[in-house]
């Protein structure tokens, strides 16, 4: 019996004992090079060095090996979903993204219709790549468009304009048949309309999924040092309203906060963190949580810059912090993702994702259900309209309690 087989059984060994089946499993790979950082952008990513190739080869060879480097706590397992998120992937050539793909099929079983995304981003040299793409076995696109306004897009810091963001969709709708556009509101001088010009300009592509985002300032970016004039909250709240019903017309579903899709399209990726499952996470950055056959749940970060990471790949390494996630915050991590779901979970999710007993839940869910955000059936708990309205308020409510019963901070997942 070889490594793997005996790596399986461990598992499978293990899961049985505990009378449960690991959650469903996905695949996040970072890309960490832009063309050029944004200033609002508080990923993990980083302008390519003017004039010079991203250095593609040496790269892959690191997420292969950092890949080797995790599966024996996967062994067995079957993966449902593969993103190629950054930074920009599709600064990565369609060789490489072709080699990447069948490195990691010749490792880890891919579930049937495995769904594989790659993000790309209009302006920044991928256009011709996209056939590419499609043959390498990608069979997802996400492209960020953010707005089709020259003038919002300037603000914004991105590389395009409006008339190249609809060159990237028409060119990308030619070899893929499901796409994503994400579209960002409450952008620094947006007028009122603005918004739903955007929402109506990209419905005439027909695309499938739609993620609709308002622009929050986040901290260490430019526009947190050098703050923009946004748009009021009433404006923004109008242009969501319109939006919403806008999209319901057209046929898609509003089933996360800022994600919709039409039927059968929704993102099996995000769906799977929204419903806390399990996720491997590669290359510079990247974050994973896998549910161990003790029960436990542990996270992981890899080296977080491109040079920090190829130095220690080199070596051998690949993660620079390791923690096993508390009873406690596990309420908390598994609350600020299901409640993003309109349509909330079932009361026995929350056992089967995280091994704790649905008691621990209840504090916070009779607060909700008495400030009116969150509604219980004996089938389904989700937030209400006005919980949706007020996410955070929602999430808060799983917060750890200290000894002064104080909410502890949020641990970073």
């Amino acid at each position: 019996m070889g490594s793997a087989d005996r790596g399986a059984d461990v598992a499978r060994s293990g899961a049985e004992e505990r009378g449960a089946v690991p959650p469903p499993l996905s695949l996040y790979i970072h890309v960490p090079w832009c063309i050029r950082k944004c200033p609002y952008c508080d990923f993990n990513s980083h302008a390519a060095p003017a004039g010079e190739a991203i250095p593609e080869d040496a790269y892959l060879d690191a997420l292969i090996r950092d890949l080797e480097s995790a599966l024996p706590a996967v062994w067995g397992r079957t993966v449902r979903s593969v993103f190629l998120g950054g930074g920009t992937p599709g600064l990565l050539s369609g060789a490489g993204v072709a080699r990447l793909l069948a490195e990691i099929g010749a490792r880890i079983v891919l579930e049937p219709g495995c769904e594989i995304t790659l993000e790309t981003n209009p302006g920044a040299l991928e256009e011709g790549r996209y056939a590419a793409f499609r043959d390498a076995g990608v069979n997802r696109l996400s492209i960020g468009v953010q707005s089709f306004d020259d003038d919002s897009l300037r603000r914004l810091g991105r590389v395009h304009d409006g008339v190249q963001a609809e060159r990237a969709i028409e060119s990308a709708l030619r070899a893929f048949d499901n796409i994503n556009l994400d579209l960002m509101i409450g952008l620094p001088g947006q007028e009122e309309g603005a918004a739903q010009r955007d929402v109506a300009r990209a419905l005439r592509f027909g695309t499938t999924h739609l993620s609709v985002y308002q622009l929050t300032i986040e901290a260490n970016t430019v526009f947190a040092k050098f703050p923009p004039s946004l748009p009021d909250d009433d404006v923004v709240a109008r242009a969501q309203e319109e939006i919403d019903e806008r999209l319901a017309q057209a046929g898609f579903e509003h089933y996360e906060v800022s994600a919709y899709a039409r039927s059968g399209r929704r993102c099996r990726h995000n769906l799977n963190y929204w419903t806390f499952g399990d996720y491997l996470g590669i290359g510079a950055g990247a974050h994973a949580k896998i549910s161990l056959a003790d029960g436990g749940v542990l996270r992981e970060e890899r080296f977080r810059t491109p040079d920090s990471y190829l130095c220690n790949a080199a070596q051998g390494r690949f993660v620079s912090r390791r923690r096993a996630v508390t009873a406690d915050d596990l309420v908390f991590e598994f609350a600020l993702n299901a409640f993003r779901l309109r349509e909330g979970f079932a009361p026995t999710l929350f056992a089967e994702r995280t091994g704790l007993d649905p008691a621990k839940l209840e504090p916070g869910l009779r607060e909700g259900v008495r400030r009116g955000l969150i509604v219980r059936h004996p089938e389904q708990i989700a937030p209400t309209e006005l919980g949706m309205r007020f996410l955070n308020d929602v999430q808060a409510l799983f917060l750890p309690v200290g000894e002064d019963g104080a909410p502890k901070p949020a641990v970073d997942s």
